[in-house]
């Protein structure tokens, strides 16, 4: 008691306290997402002192989203397995291409003209997606328009085509906007091709060249490569590796701040209990099944068997089993199909019958309420349907003559056309009636040519896929989270891992990673892991483990966890594992070739001597600067083609292996000089960066990390 009455003598106090330590967690919170109320916390990235904001980024990161789903629907396999985490990074490319462009743009004073803007709207649009977008609406209001031209004459001329400046006033702003844009759009090629140009090969450059290629050396050459090397006989030191390291430190600079990292990934498989269960569930699907009044059971349904109704022809079915059974299977009959480590396939049968799989129409849109009842009288009467612009207005009726609909597609009943509005065609003969009609207008159709009948199959397709349960995860999340515990450090990861079964993936993260890929240096990521990435570059410190994430791919769960190993933003230490193999297996070719050099020295005195000794085949091929098959390596290469014809042979240590030479023959081959060709090769050679160009000193940061992946 005498504790509560202290609390309560205290309650003020203690009401600033936790007010004070509530908004401590609030603001902590805040700087350690680097989105508190001082800094830049709707800058999603900057080159130098500009800015792109986060309303912008949003803007960007839409439109390609919707990119890709329309391609998607264009092309399904090619775009299907696209990981849409690439999205974040290509929209910040993207626009800082955009600001760099248009910031070089603004200093040049490049603008666009009247008549330019008239030939890259109507005549070579170059801003397709929008225009074909503002046309597509037009056409979605009844409106037929094809060209730019057509779409122009229609917005801004309402009045001919029996509309008002209302009724075009949205599709005016969006023209405008659309116009808008190209102007930027022109402005920017201009300059693109203004500053490609200047990457110009001069008289002397294309000489250089075309002399790479016509002057030639005839070699006999023994080449001997190093092949594995013995690393007890050509032992590295640290010495070794930061002597080399020193020399080459240029190789080795990184763009922005860096982080080495180690990283598991735990894939979650379905259990053998969950394999148990998947079989007790088909089992139960086909009882529930076997009666033609039979359906998947609620529970069923609920633990994940799906049922598609399909009505599909011979030729729209998949070769397999399911075709094979269906194609001779009795009315309400079931089969198991398939069983096995991915799910199980139950089909049960339904009916045959003929249909109609296409037909052939006329079709006469008509603008009005009282017109299309005159419209049809004419042509019931023996009107062509090709004739009705010049019997009536042609702002008034559009025809379609012989336009194929077809009723069934490899993904089933199209329903292009209702089974009322079908009935209605067939009954009709050779008449037209009205499909639909509106106040504002009518469509309508005749049949001219109906296929024969084809046999449709109806069944239904039930399907399980078998994934982890819940407990499967749950018991793969105990048993990494007992792991983590007892390894809080990146030493202890990396120790341990393998003991208790876990494989280590080591990567380099920087800010522009777009997840954790599969593999270093592959555009594959695994799922959901930009929040690795988010906490890496935010919270983990050198010698820190992060705690567990999950993605949310239900179908294929995982667990991730890394630990930040080290961490540099100016070059990358020779410490690292990838630089230290480089400089490593460098180290070890220069020793081997050192001392197999000295090895077959006495033995070089003639080419074919020393490939005796060597053990290889020696051969006289025909080298230029520009290209050799037989020489790799470039510094080699640059030796031969100095040297005189008549020398002694020389040895020399290359960086694949050892190379005997003696020069035969120097000759300068005869074929024309083509300004054209080495202007090209010159610029292939430069391979001039366009952003590099534009950007110059200043530096590009990107947080987008920090808004894509939360905790």
């Amino acid at each position: 008691m005498a504790t509560l009455e202290k609390i309560r003598s205290k309650s003020g106090l203690l009401i600033i306290v936790i007010g004070l330590a509530l908004l401590a967690f609030i603001v902590g919170d805040a700087l350690t997402n680097s989105r508190n109320l001082f800094g830049d916390h709707t800058t999603v990235a900057k080159i130098g002192g500009e800015k792109i904001d986060y309303t912008e980024y949003q803007r960007k990161r839409e439109e390609l989203n919707n990119q890709l789903e329309a391609a998607r629907k264009q092309n399904p396999g090619q775009y299907a397995n696209f990981d849409t985490q690439l999205l974040a990074q290509m929209a910040v490319e993207q626009l800082v291409n955009e600001h760099l462009l248009d910031r070089a743009v603004s200093k040049a004073g490049i603008r666009t003209g009247s008549e330019q803007l008239r030939f890259y709207v109507l005549d070579n649009p170059v801003n397709s997606q929008r225009l074909s977008e503002i046309i597509q609406q037009l056409n979605a209001n009844n409106l037929n328009v094809t060209t730019p031209q057509q779409a122009y004459e229609v917005i801004f001329n309402p009045k001919q085509h029996g509309l008002t400046d209302a009724d075009m006033a949205p599709f005016q702003r969006a023209w405008i906007a659309m116009e808008n844009e190209t102007k930027v759009l022109i402005a920017r090629n201009t300059y693109q091709r203004l500053l490609y140009g200047t990457v110009k090969a001069n008289d002397l450059d294309k000489k250089a060249l075309y002399d790479d290629n016509v002057a030639t050396a005839t070699v006999d050459l023994a080449f001997m490569p190093y092949g594995k090397i013995d690393e007890k006989k050509y032992p590295v030191s640290d010495a070794d590796i930061n002597a080399l390291y020193d020399q080459e430190k240029g190789r080795f600079k990184v763009e922005e701040p860096t982080k080495d990292v180690s990283f598991i990934a735990v894939n979650i498989s379905a259990s053998d209990a969950d394999r148990a269960e998947a079989k007790r569930l088909a089992q139960e699907t086909l009882k529930s099944l076997a009666d033609s009044a039979g359906s998947v059971s609620k529970d069923a349904r609920k633990a994940g068997v799906a049922v598609e109704r399909r009505s599909l022809r011979a030729s729209d079915m998949r070769a397999g089993a399911v075709k094979d059974w269906v194609l001779n299977a009795p009315a309400d009959s079931v089969k198991l199909i398939s069983e096995n480590f991915q799910g199980f396939t139950i089909v049960k049968m339904g009916n045959r019958q003929a249909e109609t799989d296409s037909i052939q129409l006329n079709i006469v849109q008509v603008v009005g309420k009282t017109l299309p009842a005159r419209v049809l009288a004419r042509l019931n009467a023996g009107l062509p349907a090709d004739s009705v612009s010049k019997a009536f207005s042609a702002d008034s009726v559009m025809a379609q003559t012989e336009q194929w609909i077809p009723l069934f597609t490899a993904q089933g009943k199209t329903g292009a056309l209702q089974d009322s509005q079908l009935d209605s065609l067939y009954n009709a003969g050779d008449k037209y009636i009205s499909l639909m009609s509106t106040d504002e207008g009518a469509v309508l159709a005749k049949v001219v040519k109906r296929n024969a009948p084809v046999t449709v199959y109806n069944y239904d397709e039930i399907t399980y896929e078998l994934k982890p349960s819940a407990k499967t995860v749950e018991d793969a999340r105990v048993k990494f989270e007992k792991f983590l515990a007892a390894n809080k450090t990146a030493a202890d990861f990396n120790k341990n891992a393998s003991k208790e079964g876990y494989t280590i993936q080591k990567y380099s993260l920087t800010q522009s990673s777009p997840a954790v890929p599969r593999m270093m240096g592959m555009q594959s990521f695994y799922p959901d892991s930009r929040q690795v990435v988010r906490w890496v570059m935010i919270d983990g410190k050198p010698g820190e483990v992060s705690h567990i994430y999950e993605s949310k791919d239900a179908d294929h769960p995982s667990l991730y966890a890394v630990a930040v190993d080290a961490e540099y933003d100016e070059y990358v230490p020779a410490t690292n594992a990838d630089a230290r193999q480089y400089l490593t297996d460098k180290v070890r070719r220069q020793k081997a070739g050192d001392d197999l050099v000295k090895k077959y020295t006495p033995a070089a005195k003639s080419v074919a001597g020393a490939a005796q000794a060597m053990g290889v085949q020696a051969g006289q091929p025909k080298v230029r600067m520009a290209r050799s098959g037989a020489v790799r390596d470039a510094k080699v290469l640059g030796r031969i083609l100095g040297s005189k014809k008549g020398g002694k042979p020389v040895i020399v240590r290359g960086d694949d292996g050892i190379y005997v030479y003696q020069i035969t023959g120097v000759e300068t081959e005869k074929f024309p000089f083509n300004a054209q060709q080495y202007e090209q090769q010159y610029f292939q050679m430069v391979n001039p960066q366009l952003q590099e160009m534009l950007r110059g000193a200043d530096k590009v940061v990107n947080n987008t990390y920090k808004f894509e992946a939360g905790e």
